[in-house]
């Protein structure tokens, strides 16, 4: 092997040994709840839920006018949307960031898959080149011993072609 196809054999040997010795941690209720949240906030269902929920609220209180719950300019539904935001947005960061773990975790496995499918394709050529050199020689040969053939047959003063 050269230097590089050795250094590429080392550096995955050590991966492979890193992954054994360490084990994926496992899943905490924060992180499934994390998830769980992010799931569905992040979806369509839940934005439609919520602004029909904000029509209706509004709605509310706009026909019933200065005697509603929470009259215009609608002080309460601010307050509670910002508390929604403000617990919503840490832990939809949290399921990212573990996402994102996971992500490079996974990058870095297929990265070393590459370096060593690298490699070994580097092999391969060798081997090819080496078996192409192989038949050249024999293909040489056997053109050389072909015309030492020719030579005897016509004798050392015939004629030859260009």
């Amino acid at each position: 092997m050269t230097a590089r196809e050795d250094n590429v054999a080392r550096t995955v040997a050590r991966a492979r040994q890193r992954r054994r010795n360490k084990p994926l941690p496992p899943r905490t209720f924060g992180t499934r709840l994390s998830d769980a949240v992010a799931a569905i906030v992040g979806s369509w269902r839940f934005i439609l839920i919520q602004s029909v929920a904000l029509l209706a609220w509004i709605t509310g209180n706009a026909v019933i006018g200065a005697g509603a719950w929470d009259p215009y300019p609608f002080i309460l539904l601010n307050l509670m949307l910002s508390f929604q935001a403000a617990y919503t947005a840490p832990i939809i960061m949290m399921s990212q960031n573990r996402q994102s773990e996971v992500d490079r975790s996974r990058a870095l496995a297929d990265y070393r898959v590459n370096l060593r499918a690298e490699a070994d394709i580097t092999l391969l050529h060798q081997k090819i080149d080496l078996l192409r050199e192989q038949q050249m020689l024999e293909l040489t040969t056997m053109l050389r011993e072909a015309l030492a053939r020719i030579d005897r047959l016509e004798g050392p003063g015939a004629p030859r072609l260009p």
